[in-house]
């Protein structure tokens, strides 16, 4: 009980506060709009970059622990597109439907990892959201296109889902990481210490970005839907990603992270896409509030485990 107040709690205080400060109208919608393009598009890229820069991942051996994440999330995505196909959702829904049964909330996963794990369970973390982050966005750019109420041609789909890769700042701050720390030795103090103080605001501030986003407003019509998506997430994710682990001979720290990954609520990026590409937001928002709920007792479990 202890390890999970000391690294479970500080984060769901900060999603609460968030969540109150809102409601108080302490912050606004514009304010958290603002807030949340800040942590996309500089610090939490600033924060990926620092990590992997700062301490050089070979990445030979996380191999097992990306290639145990990505067939577990690839079993998910097969079972939600059945369901999505054989359950009748609706091309509105099927997109939202589809990201709230796989993707993962980064932001919680590497304040929980650092918490949890130190430095390097964080390191660790990065470097599996690093090679993750480009097949979540092709699943879900994917399945918002094809299922989508509007349907462009082949071509423009193709093109949507690679402007969708190499233009997400994530994914850019992963490689430029990466590649930094395959060329050089380290930052110097003057640099490490600016990226440390930036990376500092990045974690508080998506939380309670986070927490101000969360809403139930559209439960009422929506819950069947995002209960089944978070069931996905949260029960059948881990379940196959711990017997995926195995299989890979994922062990020790990596395989702390592995679970924990799976363990993540949805992401809050999938209300923007699904905004973006013409699917249900109300969904999506209330897929995102009721995961993150819910997410407190997989991830219990995890750090329990």
């Amino acid at each position: 009980m202890t390890l999970i107040l000391n690294h479970l709690f500080p984060v769901f205080a900060l999603l609460a506060l968030g969540f109150l400060l809102r409601r108080a109208h302490i912050t606004t919608e514009a304010f958290l709009a603002v807030s949340d393009r800040l942590v996309y598009f500089i610090f939490f890229p600033a924060l990926l970059f620092w990590k992997l820069g700062g301490a050089p991942a070979n990445l030979a051996d996380e191999l097992n622990l990306v290639l145990a994440a990505t067939a577990a999330v690839l079993c998910v995505y097969g079972l939600s597109t059945a369901c999505i196909v054989f359950g009748k959702i609706g091309a509105f829904q099927a997109g939202s439907f589809s990201q709230s049964c796989f993707r993962i909330n980064t932001y919680v996963g590497m304040a929980v990892s650092i918490s949890a794990f130190g430095e390097e369970g964080g390191r660790r973390f990065a470097v599996l959201i690093a090679l993750t982050i480009p097949i979540l966005n092709v699943l879900s750019v994917g399945t918002l296109i094809w299922f989508g109420t509007r349907r462009p041609s082949a071509a423009k789909r193709i093109a949507q889902t690679l402007r969708a890769l190499l233009l997400n700042p994530l994914i850019l701050g992963c490689l430029a990481g990466i590649l930094y720390g395959r060329l050089t030795s380290g930052f110097p103090p003057f640099i490490d210490n600016t990226l440390r103080l930036a990376s500092s605001v990045t974690l508080p501030l998506a939380l309670l970005s986070i927490g101000g986003m969360l809403t139930l407003q559209g439960v009422r019509g929506h819950w069947r839907l995002a209960l089944l998506a978070s069931g996905f997430k949260l029960a059948v994710l881990p379940t196959l990603g711990y017997f995926w682990l195995h299989g890979f001979g994922v062990q020790g720290l990596s395989f702390s992270v592995g679970m924990l990954y799976f363990a993540l609520p949805t992401s809050t990026a999938l209300y923007i896409l699904s905004a973006q590409l013409h699917s249900d937001t109300e969904l999506a928002s209330t897929a995102i509030a009721l995961s993150t709920l819910l997410a407190f007792g997989p991830m219990s479990a995890v750090l329990l485990l």
